[in-house]
């Protein structure tokens, strides 16, 4: 069945390794992160919506869910920004693990697993998809709920099918959007996720939702807003039963754990994967080789599983991460802000660099370097 969740290039990846977007329903938890984005004036906007209004009529949106749906929506200029400067550069395997499934993420997923173990285990019975994987999901796509978008929903689809780079895709996305808050699903103040239209705990596009979102908890909404995960979780599960998940069948292991499958080498000098068929799809969800790794290992650690043991290579820049470990440790001691130390050179990291760069005299590039390290007193 060929059904793609994220044609515009949602996840992880997209959203520069975050570990998670963001999205809370009506009346949020205090601990659910926030991302929201200002509205500002746009007469340009308010024409192209005048416009689109005979277009979503014609296509089943009712009047006054039109005017329900837009009271309150806006023209958002910092989604055409996120839209415009997307991550360009690629993680390794190394980092994208680190991210997705270092220690922090595993304890998360972890607890989480157990606060909602009932919920998974009956998703598994119905829809044969490992619990631990649809627990992984949740944590790749938004950090087990904590991370879901703030971004009003309508306010973003608008505002990229205004812009026009993908107006068509964005105008598709929109319409799906008006039919949930027709069908009752939730209400337009409910209905907020990423700045791209990705929503709930799963981050499913509207289209998406439409096609494979369900009511597990038989309350009458497909509900993946909310602070309960539950339907969510199983929509997720349905996603990949309907993909063709094989009950019972692995994602994949290192190499030299087992026999059969396909063998991968993601990372060049990194270690070596033996993976199946329900890792292609888990990449159905994401077409990304490290976003099923990282799901897949999430997975696995949460029910108690190691961490993968490399060896990984130097990066690009000739450190290993114990040699990025430490470079971030030495940064923070020196009075530059690297962040929690964790062997990926982000933002913060070349920001700290740039500082440290400019305080010693030297060219500031933001970029770490074994000399750079050895200057630290590395």
């Amino acid at each position: 069945m060929n059904m793609t969740r994220r044609t515009a290039g949602f996840g992880l990846l997209a959203f520069g390794l975050q570990g998670c977007i963001g999205n809370p329903m009506a009346g949020p938890s205090p601990a659910v992160a926030r991302d929201t984005m200002p509205m500002v004036a746009n007469p340009g906007w308010d024409a192209w919506v005048a416009n689109f209004r005979p277009r979503a009529t014609s296509s089943g949106i009712s009047a006054a869910t039109f005017d329900r749906a837009f009271q309150g929506a806006g023209y958002i200029p910092g989604v055409i920004e996120r839209d415009r400067n997307q991550t360009e550069f690629s993680r390794t395997l190394e980092d994208y693990l680190q991210i997705a499934a270092g220690p922090k993420k595993v304890a998360a997923g972890r607890a989480a697993y157990a606060r909602q173990q009932n919920t998974l285990r009956a998703v598994e019975q119905r829809y044969g998809v490992d619990a631990k994987i649809v627990a992984a999901i949740w944590g790749v796509e938004s950090n087990f709920g904590e991370r879901r978008g703030d971004i009003n929903t309508v306010s973003a689809l608008s505002t990229l099918a205004y812009d026009g780079r993908r107006g068509a895709f964005f105008e598709q996305q929109l319409v799906a959007a008006l039919r949930i808050l027709q069908n009752g699903d939730t209400a337009p103040a409910n209905m907020v996720g990423s700045w791209a239209g990705a929503m709930g705990h799963t981050q499913f596009i509207p289209t998406s939702y439409q096609s494979l979102a369900v009511d597990f908890n038989g309350d009458g909404r497909r509900d993946i807003w909310s602070d309960d995960p539950t339907d969510a979780l199983a929509s997720a599960a349905n996603y990949l039963a309907k993909n063709g998940w094989r009950r019972g069948g692995p994602w994949g292991m290192l190499a030299r754990q087992g026999s059969g499958g396909t063998v991968i080498q993601p990372q060049p000098g990194g270690p070596t994967f033996r993976v199946f068929h329900n890792f292609n799809v888990i990449k159905r969800y994401n077409n990304s080789t490290n976003y099923a790794i990282g799901v897949g290992h999430l997975g696995d650690r949460i029910v108690g599983g190691p961490a993968i043991d490399g060896p990984f290579p130097p990066d690009q820049f000739g450190l290993t991460k114990v040699q990025r470990l430490d470079l971030q440790r030495r940064l923070n001691a020196a009075g530059f802000d690297a962040g929690e130390p964790d062997g990926v050179i982000g933002s913060g990291t070349k920001a700290a660099i740039e500082g440290y760069q400019r305080r010693a005299g030297l060219a500031v590039t933001g970029e770490p370097s074994v000399a750079l390290l050895r200057a630290l007193g590395g």
